[in-house]
């Protein structure tokens, strides 16, 4: 790459003419260099001569990835292939220093992206190291990558080039740039190629194929052992009890919300939670503000580790170069990666796979374009500010200065990658190659003007520039080799960069409507009214405000656009990484319509078809019954206090499903009530903070955490919930718990901090409001994705990511049970909202029905994700690949709310992929809870398998079959509502005698099971001995 530390023209003597499809022209130039800065002197002549075919794609040329492990058939868009035969250049060059010859390419300050390029330039015309032609072998290397197969490249020695180089001094200029009065001036339409040519050899990137394990430990979710009770269980009377039984309905037929984001609570969290104003994570660069800071959005990458990490907008990804990568640039990077670029060929695994690959992966590190200025070099640094749920500004400048030289407004969807600079000399870097930019012209009068590149990769790219003064010279951009053009210095004003599609015709026209304008940051605003609901996101433009604003659409909102934004999509579309294909739509907002809420889902088994179900067969009730006994009689108090978070909500929403199952669907009230004792009891420890790893509210990113990491000095501790991982996994199943015992009684609500201290909860991972003192807005919830984020402050080299997608839902759907249970109609409309999202949302990026269009074909065999990174889906779990683990985390835990993301489609063809006869493991192949939690699935589509496995129907079934965070009373419970007991279905008891909390006679019952809790084989001809354990246990 060619680069200098002093004021160095490059300017071709002839001017480069356009050519014509199928046309070879040959491009004779010379360059006279001769500049003096100082006592520095560099002098050169260099004629060369390149001839250049262009050659339009066909319709029968398959075109050829650029990535060596890519799959072929990714390829879609046919791209021009160019075939060049380049001159090149024997150089001889001698080198005096007063010091020593290093001394020559040093540099200080901000000039070491000059000294990087220096570097780079010396090694490629390096006069020794020649070949048989007698051309340096660096001078044979083509400017056109070599690992894309539709360009090639033969060289001849027609020039020679003699430089001479004296220094006598090492002081490096503080700024490598040309000066203005260098700078070449167009006319409309004339075409600038490179003249000097870098050699480019890390244009395909790199790709991550293994997992990034810092913070996500590989145990398994859920204990492994549960101790099977022995002991008798005394039945409480139930008069004693304070406002027994529920008064509020387990079910709603209407919502009415005007306003869905609205607070919960805005006071501190309970006293008895701890405060600390330290975290283990420093907020690096990120600049004082008033909104809270966010822990798990997109851009985090930007303020942790080494601030090099990718970031996805989508469909662009940008990263700081920080003096790295094939441009050695200071700038930020932007990248935009096709489809037939994406790794993964071959690593389909037999034993867990079922589609064709095992993972597919875009590189990165790859320099498309590079948005820099002269100043940036060594001491800049990248802070951060105005960080919100949807965008941040990145700023870039050297150390020590008040103000940045430019600021990156990011923003999810944005069109353009918008630079805003302050006195800058802008910098337009490419480690792909830059084959000629043109400067097309003013798009809006005297505001804003056009230049387009065209890339060595054959792909266009459309620059505009809207600068802050009227005296702008509208083409004083310069062509300084094939990887750098640099703007004039002084520059104050946005420039902005978008990518043209192979696909549509006007995309010109579209990006050149909205040309000038960017958005800064978005709002949110949602209401629900009888089953609808909606949600309208609405940016804050910047720039030229009279320009609509241009934002790319994803798949999911494609479905659920209101007419009015529905007027605004264009043809334009870009491929994401993981997303699928974007689609422009012009717009200052976006609304967006979900037509059919869960509203009527409550904690009863629910499916879309049937609704909330409470009514089963008599041997089912009695199952249940015989089944909650047992599990009623374990140590409740032991295996919700095992030091993880994760592991005693799991158990503490486990017994809480118990007790509701009891109450309400096998009308059993004194046996719940018994259990509801125990769980208020674990609860109030919980709610109490006396756990033996307590929580604490930490200051700095504000938020609930658990103490682990601070004591252990492990960030993987309780799956590193100290750093803002699986927020809404862990305090989502409290939060569901919590529930339930608010519905069984309504006056625990009221008692001590309980409200308050779930409110907590759900403040920290599913706020509300912007302006919340304690907590930020939606920390989990991705509002431009439709689903969650688990991965919280640990950099990460594919951006955030998601494992369950089920416990994703389950999180809200415990919200929106809170929000009726508790009276906040407002939260209880938006976790309907969330769920219908997310279904929508998790069916086309997680779970993949045979007719998804969504991800690449070659993936979706494997029906689901995985784990879902913004930059790969890898068909694989942090705690191992059996495909019981990587299938079964989507399916954990079986609540109402499965039914509405776990299609029926979509589970058979699932079961018969992996569990069916003709599987990659059969069922029976599995065994300990995994077994139970695909069993529990198969309910939706055979539910009379499923409950003949839970009810013990073939005598094979143990309680090893359940995980930590499951019970055989409410998989009982699901299977028979879902349709899986045979016996006619019993009419539906009277609500007030089932639910009045009347008294029942305290009568202690002793269940003669075996050692693994199992409560004996259902008689074909109907349980009589169930019959009268039925109306022992309802005394």
């Amino acid at each position: 790459m060619y680069s200098s530390t002093g004021t160095v023209p490059w300017v071709p003597t002839l001017a480069v003419q356009q050519i014509s499809d199928g046309q070879a022209q040959a491009i004779v130039y010379t360059e006279t260099f001769c500049t003096t800065s100082g006592t520095q002197t560099l002098s050169s002549t260099t004629t060369g001569t390149t001839v250049i075919t262009f050659e339009s794609p066909s319709s029968s040329k398959e075109t050829s990835t650029s990535f060596s492990s890519s799959f072929s058939s990714f390829s879609s868009d046919a791209s021009p292939t160019l075939s060049a035969t380049a001159a090149s250049s024997s150089d001889q060059a001698s080198l005096t220093t007063s010091d020593d010859a290093s001394s020559a390419s040093s540099t200080s300050g901000t000039a070491s992206s000059a000294s990087s390029s220096v570097q780079s330039t010396s090694t490629s015309i390096s006069a020794g190291s020649s070949n048989a032609t007698g051309l340096p072998s660096s001078a044979l290397a083509s400017p056109v990558p070599a690992s894309l197969s539709g360009i090639t490249t033969t060289s001849t020695p027609t020039s020679t080039t003699t430089r001479t180089l004296s220094v006598t001094t090492t002081q490096a200029n503080s700024i490598s740039s040309v000066p203005d009065s260098s700078l070449t001036s167009l006319t409309t339409s004339e075409v600038q190629s490179a003249t000097i040519s870098i050699s480019l050899t890390g244009t395909t990137g790199t790709v991550h194929t293994s997992l990034e394990t810092n913070g996500n430990p590989s145990v398994l979710p859920f204990p492994t052992s549960i101790t099977t009770a022995t002991s008798t269980l005394s039945l409480v009377q139930t008069s004693t009890l304070v406002s027994v039984g529920p008064t509020a309905t387990a079910s709603i037929s209407t919502i009415e919300a005007s306003n869905i984001f609205v607070a919960i609570a805005t006071d501190a969290p309970p006293s008895q939670i701890s405060s600390t104003a330290a975290h283990p994570v420093p907020t690096l660069g990120i600049q004082q503000q008033e909104e809270r800071l966010q822990t798990n959005k997109f851009y985090a990458n930007f303020f942790l580790g080494s601030q090099t990490a990718g970031t996805w907008t989508h469909p662009y990804s940008v990263a700081w170069s920080k003096g790295g990568g094939q441009t050695s640039s200071w700038g930020l990077a932007i990248s935009h990666i096709e489809r037939s670029q994406l790794a993964g060929q071959g690593s389909r695994e037999p034993s867990k796979d079922a589609g064709d690959v095992g993972f597919f992966a875009a590189p990165v590190g790859i320099q498309s374009l590079v948005l820099s200025a002269a100043e940036l070099g060594s001491s800049t640094v990248l802070t951060t500010d105005s960080q919100t749920s949807f965008s941040i500004n990145v700023n870039l400048g050297p150390s020590g200065t008040s103000s940045p030289v430019i600021t990156f407004p990011l923003v999810q969807g944005m069109a353009f990658v918008t630079a805003s600079y302050d006195n800058g000399t802008p910098m337009l870097q490419s480690g792909v190659g830059i084959l000629d930019l043109t400067y097309v012209g003013a798009v809006v009068a005297d505001t804003t003007y056009k230049y387009q590149a065209t890339l060595l990769d054959g792909f266009e790219w459309l620059m505009y520039v809207t600068p802050a003064s009227p005296n702008y010279n509208e083409n004083s951009f310069t062509v300084l080799n094939n990887g750098e053009v640099q703007g004039p210095s002084g520059f104050s004003g946005h420039i902005q960069l978008a990518k043209i599609p192979a696909n549509s015709a006007d995309a010109e026209s579209v990006y050149d409507a909205s040309a000038g304008a960017y958005p800064t940051t978005a709002s949110i605003s949602g209401a629900v009214s009888g089953i609808s609901g909606s949600y309208t996101i609405t940016w804050t433009k910047a720039g030229a405000t009279n320009q609509q604003l241009l934002m790319f659409a994803l798949p999911h909102h494609m479905d659920t656009l209101s007419s009015a934004t529905s007027s605004g999509v264009t043809d334009v579309q870009l491929i994401t990484t993981t997303k699928g294909m974007a689609t422009a739509i012009r717009g200052d907002y976006w609304t967006l319509v979900e037509p059919n809420l869960p509203i009527d889902m409550g904690f009863a088994p629910w499916s879309p078809e049937t609704g909330s179900v409470v009514s089963v067969s008599d041997a089912a009730e009695d199952a249940i019954n015989a089944a909650g006994y047992v599990e009623l009689s374990q140590d409740v108090s032991q295996q919700t206090n095992v030091g993880s978070l994760y592991y005693d909500g799991k158990a503490l929403a486990k017994f809480a499903t118990i007790i509701y199952t009891i109450n309400d669907i096998a009308g059993n009230t004194s046996l719940a009530l018994t259990g509801l004792v125990k769980l208020e009891e674990a609860f109030a420890l919980h709610v109490n903070n006396e756990m033996s790893i307590p929580l604490l509210y930490e200051s700095i990113w504000g938020g609930a955490v658990s103490s682990g990491s601070y004591i252990s000095g492990d960030s993987g501790e309780d799956f590193g919930n100290t750093y803002y991982n699986d927020h809404h996994f862990h305090f989502g199943y409290f939060v569901y718990a919590a529930s339930v015992i608010g519905y069984m009684r309504p006056a625990w609500l009221e008692e001590g901090t309980n409200r308050a201290w779930v409110n907590m909860l759900v403040r920290d991972y599913a706020n509300s409001i912007t302006d919340d003192e304690y907590f930020p807005f939606q920390r989990m919830f991705d509002w431009y994705h439709g689903h969650s984020w688990a991965h919280g402050l640990i950099e990460t080299a594919d951006g955030k990511d998601q494992e369950s997608s089920s416990e994703d839902t389950m999180a809200s759907y415990a919200m929106k049970m809170w929000g009726h249970i508790s009276g906040d109609e407002n939260m209880e409309a938006r976790g309907n909202l969330m769920l219908s999202v997310q279904a929508r949302s998790l069916q086309k990026y997680y779970l993949y029905t045979d007719d998804n269009t969504v991800e690449p074909a070659e993936f979706i065999g494997n029906k689901v994700a995985g784990i879902l990174f913004e930059n790969k889906i890898d068909h694989t779990t942090y705690f191992g690949a059996e495909p019981e683990y990587i299938q079964g985390i989507h399916m954990l835990p079986q609540m109402p709310c499965s039914t509405l993301t776990r299609s029926r489609a979509f589970v058979e063809e699932e079961w018969d992929a992996y569990f069916g006869p003709n599987g990659i493991k059969p069922v029976e192949q599995v065994s300990g809870g995994w077994r139970g939690i695909l069993m529990a699935n198969l309910a939706t589509i055979d539910p009379v398998t499923s409950y003949n496995f839970f009810s013990n129907a073939a005598g094979d079934f143990t309680s090893d079959y359940l995980d930590g965070g499951a019970s055989q009373t409410w998989y009982l419970a699901w299977s028979a509502a879902l349709g899986g007991s045979s016996d006619p279905s019993k009419a539906k008891r009277q609500a007030m005698s089932k639910r009045s909390g009347a008294p029942r006679r305290n009568e202690e019952v002793r269940l003669l099971g075996n050692d693994r809790g199992f409560i004996g084989q259902r008689s074909t001809r109907g349980s009589t001995r169930s019959s009268r354990l039925r109306q022992r246990t309802r005394a």
